[in-house]
């Protein structure tokens, strides 16, 4: 897997070619530009993790080039500038236009490395700084005062502190890393980082040592329990964790401590776990494609959020909650639900949760006029989130009595198939059917079970 894709701009071809040559054996992707238009048009094509700047050219000179792009808000990578004619003012004005270093020519490639590793590094902390101050600067908070919420505030409360892994468990868009946060902002870690990784975006390759750093070569690269310290590592779609790394998180947990791949003095697990899922962990522990003895391991502790249809009377303190968000966060125009708009969406069944509630905020307040939102554009919006308009479909009183109910049947088993993630066990069980008896059910309403 490519470390990342970095951009030189030199017009030197032999010291391009040397850097290339280093930059790809360290597993970097490496592009080169010999002037600033060639610069130009990778930047716009491409997304490099870091440039390396010369600051010499034939058409405009890097430091211009540099004040270009910083002035730029879409561009955020890191810029290292090289010389071999630097002064100490055409470095520090480097820096204080927003370079993270100034190297001299000859470069000395040990040193190159090593200042490219740890900008590609600082910049990513920023990011997620930025990030965590941005989830900050709105209260992180659980809203509801249903019964089921309230229950989900009193178990936080007698877990968050402490050290146990914990299990997360609830339907897609039900905002798991939300009650993450959450978590971690009541416990003791609270000043220490949070760290989130998507599972089902680490590749089979290199899931462990994403994870857990490595060994190679004799150099130590960290992974992500190492810059999760003493917080939180919260790994997302758990399931989807690579057979290797779930053996190797099995095995931590139960040591408290971990070794990189490639091999090491085993390190002290520091980090609390906290995993999440969609998924049914039951049905891939049958398919064996997740390990019983981890799962046991991770669900000491757990905590299952309800979906949005469950608790449908937060509905309105939902709405309001995320009107204020996006009128304090990206300073959209105030608008306020009607009752009747109010009530529909309080009747809404809600298949992507809590995500999709926050969508739909989002999307009525920027597409809206008038200060209230009157339930006609509730209708509206509803009908464009889904691509159809399935409730009045299924509102068609002319039908004759089978018709409609196959109509009805299929609807529902549909949603209930895409609830359950495929899984027709969970299906039987929701719906209270025996499961023989749901497949022909199935078979027979032409509804396909992707496996």
């Amino acid at each position: 897997m490519s470390m990342g894709k970095v951009l030189v701009v030199d017009d030197e071809p032999d010291i391009c070619n040397l850097i290339k040559d280093i930059l790809e054996d360290e597993g970097f992707d490496v592009s080169i530009a010999n002037d600033a238009a060639e610069a130009r048009k990778a930047i716009r094509e491409t997304n490099p993790v870091l440039v390396l700047l010369d600051i010499w050219m034939p058409d405009t000179d890097g430091i211009t080039l540099l004040k270009e792009w910083k002035q730029n808000e879409s561009f955020s990578s890191p810029v290292i500038i090289m010389s071999g004619h630097g002064t100490v003012e055409t470095a520090v004005e480097a820096t204080r236009l927003g370079a993270y270093d100034f190297l001299e020519k000859p470069l000395s490639m040990p040193k190159l490395v090593l200042t490219i590793n740890n900008a590609i590094k600082t910049n990513w902390l920023e990011k997620e700084n930025k990030k965590l101050k941005k989830l900050q600067s709105f209260p992180i908070e659980i809203i509801g005062k249903s019964d089921v919420i309230q229950n989900i505030r009193n178990l936080i409360d007698k877990i968050s502190d402490r050290n146990n892994p914990l299990l997360i468990i609830g339907e897609s868009g039900a905002d798991k890393e939300a009650i993450a946060r959450y978590i971690h902002s009541k416990g003791e870690r609270q000043g220490e980082p949070f760290v989130t990784v998507n599972v089902s975006a680490l590749t089979a390759q290199d899931s462990s040592s994403e994870i857990f750093g490595k060994f190679e070569n004799g150099k130590l690269t960290k992974g992500l329990l190492d810059d999760a310290g003493n917080g939180i590592l919260f790994l997302k779609d758990i399931v989807d964790l690579e057979g290797n790394a779930q053996a190797k998180l099995q095995d931590t947990l139960e040591k408290s401590s971990y070794t990189r791949v490639g091999g090491g003095e085993p390190t002290q697990l520091k980090a609390r776990i906290i995993a999440a899922t969609s998924k049914s962990i039951e049905d891939a522990i049958r398919e064996e494609k997740f390990r019983g003895d981890l799962f046991f391991q991770l669900n000491v502790l757990s905590v299952v959020i309800p979906p949005l249809r469950d608790h449908f009377e937060d509905v309105p303190e939902l709405l309001e909650y995320y009107v204020n968000y996006f009128v304090s966060e990206e300073h959209l125009p105030y608008r306020h639900f009607s009752t009747s708009a109010q009530n529909r969406l309080r009747m809404y069944s809600w298949p992507g949760n809590i995500r999709e509630l926050k969508n739909l905020v989002q999307r009525l307040l920027i597409l809206g006029l008038d200060e209230t939102i009157e339930v006609d554009e509730v209708e509206n919006a509803l009908g464009e989130q889904s691509g159809y308009r399935a409730d009045n479909d299924l509102r068609n009183f002319d039908l004759p009595l089978r018709e409609a109910r196959e109509k009805f049947e299929k609807a529902y088993l549909e949603y209930q198939l895409k609830q359950s993630n495929g899984s027709v066990s969970k299906i039987a069980q929701n719906v209270g059917m025996e499961r023989t008896h749901l497949y022909r059910k199935l078979k027979m309403l032409g509804i396909d079970i992707k496996h």
